[in-house]
């Protein structure tokens, strides 16, 4: 097998192998579908040729030079979630079916649905970030490493002509550029210089870049083990590996005081501890970390509150093979973080606590009326040979989950394009890009008392859009008031979501689907053992894909 892919045919995810044919050369090698080789060649093991082969590139990096004091210009970079294409631009409003012909024209983007199906726009959420300052220039760092590797090979076949034209794939040294500011021989990285602010500014922010990458990603990874080492980087199966995102993620939840929020479009790992399918290979830890770190305060007494924002189903089809063996496998998660959370609580004897008083999880959804003039009733017949969506009729549809961050005790944020899952954080299978920022003027040890800084203000201004409202227990998410107030405002979204007659929601949080009893034990809610309109099993199922490819 030489390569890989995913294709989404009719809104299904479909994977691919390229394969080269034996007694036939390279150029004869053919695309055939994952299941066609598992069917046809049973004895092959593709889950062990896979590995390598169909993971990307998933940063997702724009870097500019922008005004400086003076007349000089500096680097500023964006990062986060935000990809470069159609479907990702929104409103707060998230619409449905509103704008389509004016804000949303021409970018209609719902792979739920076949082509020649009438249904709403996929909405999307999303966050993303500016960096400048000395930490702008390490995301151009990565961006330089990334395309010496990607063009080693021209670079090469330059040694061998005599004139280099001005078409080669050639990288500009700023340092070389007077009135771009940037690290050079003579400015240190950490010069004066390049920062935004002076430390006794009090908004002022300290930055760090994270990575999940490899030295088959990029030039410029030390070879020596001993060097890579000292660096924080892994050595393992001829690779330096840089996977500094998960272990950054980590750092802030053992750091972490009082809660954490957590956006992300996907939520899986810890598979050592889960319930069944303990071999399945996604080990990051950001899913055991969190439930230690809950079980750890009730040993202490101490309120500790998590709360998780996740899609209500991975993108594509849900009832399709990729997406409901991601969901079998985030329900595993689940199952494994509630276990632990019951089980500290019967050993500290709080029969009346809840597993859900320390840990829930939320997805977005919207309702909206059509446009007058677009109303639909079951005796209409489409015109064009359309088919009429479930989502389309009832005037719902789930808000798309695509940020990847998270917010610790009001003074930490992470943000990036990491997804919770192996995939992102294992360093060696997608390419990943984060930070993680605070404003040392806006802590708990500097104010000895909650932070009211910009990170606060980041995640309640994240809640007001989410809850439709801002309330004075939001202050102290830690506190029972609060998780129980934001269950009852998600909960009674989920009942208006899916009754039959349209009901405005408040805001756009839903009860993520399913049911959590007093021991950790995770089911589907009676009579929603599938999502609404569209179908497919909530808790997943397995599949035959390979694991590496859906974890």
């Amino acid at each position: 097998m030489l390569d890989g892919k995913v294709l989404s045919v009719g809104g299904k995810q479909v994977p691919e192998v390229l394969i080269q044919w034996e007694g036939l050369p390279i150029w004869d090698a053919t695309w055939e579908p994952v299941y066609t080789i598992q069917t046809q060649f049973p004895d092959f093991n593709l889950r062990d040729e896979v590995v390598g082969t169909l993971f990307t590139h998933h940063q997702k990096c724009v870097i500019v030079d922008t005004q400086a004091p003076g007349n000089n210009r500096k680097i500023s970079a964006f990062i986060g979630g935000l990809d470069l294409c159609d479907g990702r631009y929104d409103t707060p409003e998230h619409r449905l079916f509103h704008d389509l012909d004016t804000v949303f024209q021409e970018d209609y983007h719902n792979p739920t649905f076949s082509s020649g199906t009438r249904g709403p726009r996929q909405p999307w959420h999303d966050l993303h970030c500016k960096i400048e300052g000395p930490a702008a220039y390490d995301v151009l760092k990565n961006f330089e490493q990334r395309w010496r590797k990607a063009t080693k090979w021209s670079e090469l076949g330059q040694r061998f002509k005599r004139v280099s034209h001005w078409h080669d794939d050639a990288l500009i040294k700023l340092e070389r550029i007077s009135w771009i500011l940037s690290p050079s021989s003579s400015i240190p990285a950490d010069d004066p210089v390049l920062w935004v602010s002076k430390e006794d500014d009090l908004e002022n922010w300290h930055v760090q870049v994270f990575r999940s990458i490899d030295s088959g990603s990029l030039k410029g990874f030390p070879k020596d083990v001993f060097v890579a080492e000292a660096q924080n980087l892994f050595c393992a199966k001829n690779l330096v590996i840089d996977k500094s995102i998960q272990t950054a993620y980590i750092q802030a939840i053992r750091a972490a005081q009082h809660f954490i929020y957590i956006e992300n479009q996907y939520f899986l790992g810890s598979s050592y501890a889960w319930p069944s399918y303990k071999d399945a290979g996604a080990d990051n830890l950001i899913p055991m970390e969190l439930a230690l770190k809950i079980a750890s305060k009730i040993r202490a007494k101490e309120r500790f509150a998590v709360y998780i924002v996740i899609p209500m189903w991975p993108e594509g089809v849900p009832s399709s093979g990729a997406v409901q063996e991601i969901l079998f496998w985030q329900g595993q998660t689940i199952q494994m973080m509630y276990e632990i959370i019951a089980q500290e609580l019967k050993s500290s004897n709080l029969e009346n606590s809840h597993p859900r008083d320390y840990l829930n999880f939320y997805c977005l959804g919207n309702r909206e009326e059509l446009p007058k003039g677009q109303s639909f009733s079951a005796d209409q017949t489409p015109k064009n040979g359309e088919t009429v969506s479930a989502s389309q009729k009832f005037q719902r549809f789930m808000i798309y989950v695509h940020a990847k961050g998270m917010i610790v005790d009001d003074e930490y944020v992470i943000l990036g394009s990491a997804n919770i899952n192996q995939r992102s954080m294992a360093g060696s299978r997608d390419t990943e890009i984060a930070m993680g920022a605070y404003q040392p003027h806006h802590t708990w040890g500097k104010r000895k008392r909650h932070p009211r800084g910009q990170v606060y203000g980041y995640r309640m201004s994240l809640w007001a859009e989410h809850l439709g409202l801002i309330d004075n227990c939001f202050k102290e998410p830690e506190s029972l008031a609060c998780v129980k107030h934001v269950n009852k405002v998600a909960e009674d979204n989920w009942t208006n979501f899916t009754a039959d007659d349209f009901t405005p929601l408040q805001g756009h949080l839903l009860k993520y689907p399913v049911e959590v009893d007093a021991s950790g034990k995770v089911g589907s809610m009676p009579g929603r053992e599938t999502f609404p309109d569209v179908g497919g099993k909530v808790l997943g199922s397995r599949s035959t894909l390979p694991d590496a490819l859906t974890t």
